[in-house]
Formats: structure tokens, sequence, C-alpha cells
């Protein structure tokens, strides 16, 4: 494949690193706006975007309207994702946006819907969710704490929405905290006044998320439509 990297920090160069080695090409490196590129000289398959919230819904829309797929990781701009998701089906194009492409991370989501199905009942105790992450992250909480936080709340009708810090009882609190050098930890608690239960995924390093985005990009090639981390997935496990 032909990749356009939308985003050129630590990211994106991480996931060069890897498309290359998977034997693919990396035709454009935009650090962070898609204006005034070339977009039809390059001859691009697809986009990866881990740009910043700012750009992320331009750079998207933008390679819709010229038929190129598009994996987005950059959090923080989802207020426009349904505009964004109209462009790409107008447009015959295609999209998967994720929170995290971690392929682990994929799989704790799994279990946090499992957990959550399990405690619903069980009115003693109380939930929250904490992340912790770099700190060049610009927004928080992060996507993937949002994504574990609307997960409980499709299965636990208790709880209405989430809330950062400070939540009321019909609200999950989620807690950010910024570090040096921390990729990216979330953990899901439950607690009661006897025990507590916690499910945790720990990041090492950026390759997880490089390694998925560039599994969904091959994944997405030559397709139409909307696509999720679910179906890169099922199309993993069926292989």
């Amino acid at each position: 494949m032909n990749i356009a990297l939308l985003g050129y920090g630590k990211m994106g160069k991480t996931i060069e690193e890897i498309a290359e080695k998977r034997g693919h090409k990396v035709v454009m490196k935009i650090s962070d706006d898609i204006e005034n590129h070339d977009l039809e000289g390059a001859k691009i398959d697809i986009a990866i975007d881990f740009s910043v919230p700012k750009a992320a819904y331009n750079n998207i829309t933008t390679c819709f309207k010229h038929k190129i797929p598009v994996v987005c990781g950059t959090t923080g701009w989802l207020d426009q994702y349904e505009k964004a998701r109209k462009i790409c089906l107008e447009n015959d194009s295609a999209f998967i946006y994720a929170s995290n492409f971690s392929l682990g991370v994929n799989v704790y989501f799994e279990l946090n819907k499992k957990l959550a199905t399990m405690m619903k009942g069980l009115e003693d105790y109380k939930v929250d969710i904490e992340e912790i992450h770099h700190v060049q992250k610009l927004d928080a909480p992060s996507g993937t704490a949002i994504s574990l936080a609307q997960q409980i709340i499709e299965e636990n009708s208790k709880f209405k929405g989430w809330q950062l810090d400070d939540a009321d009882e019909d609200e999950i609190p989620i807690h950010a905290k910024r570090e040096e050098n921390i990729p990216g930890t979330h953990t899901v608690t439950y607690e009661s006044e006897i025990d507590k239960i916690e499910i945790v995924h720990t990041a090492k390093s950026r390759q997880g998320f490089a390694l998925g985005a560039v599994v969904a990009a091959e994944f997405l090639q030559d397709k139409s439509g909307i696509y999720t981390m679910n179906d890169v997935l099922l199309d993993l496990f069926q292989k």
C-alpha cells in the first residue's frame, strides 16, 4: 500500500517504521493539516491520521472527497464524527475510527463489557475509571477512557453519562493523569466496603498502537463503508 501519514510526531514515525517492515510505502508525511498538499499526485491508497484534534476533521473529510480510505486514531474531535461519517458514505470511501488501535486494548474492551454485565446487579459496588498518559497528550480524558465508560453505560442503565473527576451518582467518574513517558494505562475499578475488583491495561510502548493501525489499514484497503476494530479483530481471528 501507498500510505499517507497525517500527523508525523512520535506515533506517526512508529507507524512508518512498522508499515515499511510490513512491505508498505509511506508516500506522504504531513505534520498536522492536510491543506495545500497534492493528494492526487501522490497516488495514495490509504491515509492514517494521528494528527491533532483541530486538524483531524478536515484531514479525514478531505481524504474522503478524494476517495482515500482513512484509519483515524486522533481523539478529541468526535463532536464532528457524524458529519465525517456522512461525507465518507456520500463519497463511497471507507473509514475506521478507534479510540485505541492496540489489539490488546480491543480485547480489554471486550473484558470491560463482560464485567459491566456481571456487575450491574451489585449495587454495593461503585465504579470509576483512571487513565494515565504522557504529558504531550492534549485531550483529557482519553478517547479510550471515554469508550470504556460508554461501554459500561450501555450495559448498566443506572448510569446516564460520565464526568471528568467529580461525578453525580448516575455518572461514571473518569480521572485523567499526565506523567512523563507513559504510553497509556487504563484501570476500571469496582469497589465496595469489603473488596475491590480491577481490570488494567498497561501499554509498554507505542508499538502496539502503531501495529494495530497498520493492520486496520491493511483490512480497510479496497473496501467502502464504515468499520470498527471489532471488524478487524474478527477478520484476524478467521485467518
